[in-house]
């Protein structure tokens, strides 16, 4: 009897804490450990699972061919926690906007930053955020895309040791980021906007 009074008070608190509806948001910034690392730390988001999307290779991996494809990653969150204007606040004070070339030390198409968008109001949303950062910015180049949302493959099988790289090897983690002087670069831009600290 009491293992089926517990089984159903976590069947009730489940039900209770899980989102009435949970939205997701697939954005690239350079290194998806980092990206990975910041938006879980938003409050509101739930999951942030790395990955690539963006190219034409139907099934791309870390180690192989990902060519056309950008690191990215999803991000599933409560837009009644913090909605997509959230996402997006965030996601601009965690990447360089001005590096057509990648992102921090990661250089290459694969590091490019870019939003992916997944109908007209994101689009809006997204387009409307891109030319705040214009205003804020006026001698320089905003380079980050509004891109169509394409398939999101996570990475997977030998390579997840990828997700939650930042929980897993928190070491070498931080060890890379602090080497790619990604913070240091993104207080630079954004100032006391920057939220890695």
């Amino acid at each position: 009897m009491q293992k089926l009074l517990l089984a159903a008070t976590v069947a009730i608190l489940s039900v209770i804490v899980q989102p009435a509806f949970a939205a997701r948001a697939i954005l690239a910034g350079g290194c998806f450990w980092c990206m990975e690392s910041d938006f879980e730390k938003l409050h509101g988001v739930s999951d942030v699972i790395s990955g690539f999307t963006g190219g034409s290779h139907p099934d791309p991996t870390y180690r192989g061919d990902h060519s056309g494809h950008y690191e990215a990653v999803e991000i599933t969150y409560d837009p009644e926690v913090v909605d997509y204007q959230g996402i997006l606040d965030h996601f601009w004070v965690n990447h360089d906007p001005f590096d057509a070339r990648g992102q921090f030390c990661d250089k290459g198409p694969s590091y490019l930053a870019a939003i992916f968008v997944a109908n007209d109001e994101e689009r809006a949303l997204a387009e409307k955020s891109k030319q705040q950062v214009i205003e804020m910015f006026p001698g320089q180049t905003v380079v980050t895309p509004i891109l169509s949302l394409a398939t999101f493959f996570p990475i997977k099988g030998d390579e997840e040791y990828h997700q939650d790289y930042y929980k897993k090897s928190p070491l070498r983690y931080k060890y890379y980021r602090f080497g790619c002087r990604r913070d240091n670069r993104l207080t630079a831009i954004w100032g006391d906007k920057a939220t890695h600290q």
